[in-house]
């Protein structure tokens, strides 16, 4: 080699890692979005959905269901008390409710990442206190980590499986490394990460409940409580994040207090009573008969529809697969056939709901019509694997005009179940094989879905088919649950704009025998595990949406799930005494960001006292 080319060669070697580092360079920002960049900028001074100088005081009563045994919501073990996780304990990042999917710096001051989100990293900011005083350190955040997958609920331990490691990278920097450069999604997912107080748990065991009041970092602590009545929280007059710009606006209470009830009906007419504030109402007929009280004709408490765009996930009859009368798709197709929908609307929901036809329901996420040429490049190749419908046909579950006669409907029923193998002797059905008879049990946690199920049952009956209802206390339902020990449930999953790791936890062949976990029906389909592998890799918005339709199509034909019903809007009730933002987020209630208007609160005092002479 000459002079001139060792020259070269030797310039090459020493700029080569120059050019190297520039590549793997980051910077730090202040946010961060699942696809494209965060509507907000590093400048903004808060959400567009708040009132960033609405009041702070007063008082709010709210309701819970049930009971609680312990402060940590974060272990298997006892029923945690509500509010803990949204008030006392933070994140990293804050999402907004008017985005798919970004997050803002919170305990973190900025968040950087490589192009490929191999890893991320996050600097803390200096300010970040537990309520004890004690700064939040790199090391609490490398505790919760671990403490949470190691003894935590199984979804923090399916969530987080992917962070291969947390180390300290600086004084107030930690940085997370993945085993999975696909998946898309682990940066916000860690920025979502639980921050629990390391010198707090230190020495103690995790997995047990505690009644004892937590120590976190957020705008409230517990001020008091009644052991499984009530707990109130207090607002936190230092708190170290009143004035960042994802907090600005929001947590405007000086208390909030829970009361816990026997059930929603008692909870109702406390609510009519005065009891607490502010309710959402779940069911259609109490929302259009179940508050027509003297207080209510007065205006003292009111009621309010708000429209949101939030994805509104699947609800439905849950099939357990593992039972082994409930493997067959066949068999649960027909089934599908005696739940009669359009006379559940009409009767008894005041024809309130839109039937759900999709585990995406009002998103642009959610399949519809035919198969695109995008969606047929991803099902193809398991072509053999799936059900043909899948590829020819939009699903809709099976309809009836509402007269409550649906002849036709279990007619067909009829044909699928002898498909299945089931023959009707005695006017019970029975298996062909066994000569068992199909006897299952429907697990409820709330008796107003009993309204809902026995008439379903009736029509299985006229199938031949013994079923049962069983209504269960809140603590003997979750064990149930969490042990997978029940035929069929009534259950709900919600869905956001930007699906991802949460999949594998549905539907997921890994989740299936993971006690505590969320897959319920049992799912077990390695074309399934991939498709949810390329909705959490996708690389852009587009493909999200074309991989999320596919993979909702093969979820709809394999008749997992009997569909029910959604709604549009939040149905609201309230006290007149708040005042709230004039604009609401697309994505979210923003509850958040109300305030006790000291106005209000005065003339509804006024108007009370002078109703009770």
């Amino acid at each position: 080699m000459g002079l001139k080319h060792k020259i070269i060669f030797g310039l090459l070697v020493a700029v080569l890692p120059l050019k190297l580092q520039a590549q793997t360079t980051t910077k730090p920002v202040h946010g961060i979005a699942m696809h494209g960049a965060p509507k907000y900028g590093p400048d903004f001074k808060h959400f567009d959905y708040v009132n960033p100088t609405a009041p702070k005081g007063g008082r709010i009563r709210l309701s819970s269901i049930g009971t609680f045994d312990t402060f940590n919501p974060y272990t298997i073990k006892g029923i945690p008390a509500s509010g803990i996780q949204g008030f006392v304990y933070e994140s990293l990042m804050a999402s907004s409710e008017d985005e798919a999917f970004s997050q803002y710096s919170k305990l973190a001051e900025s968040v950087e990442m490589p192009k490929d989100r191999s890893w991320v990293a996050f600097t803390l900011r200096k300010e970040a206190r537990w309520h004890d005083g004690q700064p939040v350190t790199v090391e609490d955040v490398i505790f919760s980590l671990n403490v949470l997958k190691t003894k935590g609920q199984p979804f923090y331990r399916f969530y987080y499986r992917g962070v291969a490691k947390a180390e300290k990278a600086g004084k107030r920097r930690v940085k997370f490394t993945f085993s999975n450069s696909e998946n898309r999604e682990l940066p916000l997912i860690v920025g979502q990460l639980p921050i629990l107080p390391k010198h707090v748990w230190d020495g103690r065991d995790f997995s047990k409940t505690t009644l004892e009041p937590p120590i976190g970092s957020g705008p409230y602590k517990v001020k008091s409580f009644d052991a499984g009545r009530s707990i109130t929280f207090s607002r936190v007059r230092n708190y170290w994040g009143a004035t960042i710009p994802v907090e600005v606006g929001q947590h405007n209470f000086d208390e909030i207090r829970f009361d816990y009830y026997r059930d929603s009906t008692v909870a109702l007419e406390a609510f009519k009573s005065g009891e607490y504030d502010f309710r959402q109402e779940n069911s259609s007929k109490i929302w259009a008969t179940g508050y027509a009280s003297p207080a209510f004709k007065k205006g003292f408490y009111k009621k309010q529809n708000i429209r949101h765009q939030n994805p509104t996930g699947m609800q439905g009859f849950i099939f357990n697969t593992r039972k082994g009368f409930f493997k067959s798709p066949v068999l649960r197709k027909a089934l599908a056939y005696a739940f009669d929908f359009e006379w559940t609307n009409k009767n008894l929901f005041y024809g309130q709901y839109f039937r759900t036809t999709s585990f995406f329901s009002n998103s642009e996420l959610a399949s519809s019509g035919k198969p695109s040429i995008e969606e047929l490049k991803i099902l193809t190749p398991f072509k053999n694997n799936l059900p043909p419908e899948v590829f020819t046909q939009s699903y809709a579950p099976p309809a009836t005009n509402g007269s409550g006669h649906i002849r036709k409907n279990l007619r067909q029923a009829k044909k699928l179940l002898r498909q299945a193998g089931w023959t009707v002797k005695n006017k019970l059905l029975v298996n062909n094989q066994t000569g068992n008879p199909l006897k299952f049990e429907i697990l409820l946690i709330s008796p107003a879905f009993e309204r809902v199920a026995l008439p379903f049952i009736r029509n299985l009956k006229r199938l031949g088919i013994i079923a049962s209802v069983r209504t269960v206390e809140t603590a003997q339902y979750r064990k149930r649950l969490d042990n997978f020990d029940f035929d069929m449930i009534v259950s709900s999953f919600g869905q956001s704009l930007s699906p991802g790791n949460e999949q594998m936890s549905f539907w997921g062949s890994a989740a299936a025998g993971r006690k505590g976990g969320r897959n319920y029906i049992g799912i077990k389909d390695p074309v399934i595990d991939k498709l949810i592998e390329l909705v959490i890799a996708a690389p852009n918005r587009e493909a999200l949406i074309t991989r999320t339709r596919a993979l909702d199509r093969v979820l709809l034909w394999n008749h997992y799930i009997i569909p029910q019903w959604h709604i549009q809007s939040f149905r609201i009730a309230f006290w007149d005494k708040f005042g709230k933002p004039a604009k609401s987020p697309k994505y979210g209630l923003g509850f958040d960001a109300w305030w006790v208007d000291a106005n209000k609160a005065k003339a509804l005092d006024s108007k009370l006292t002078s109703n009770k002479k």
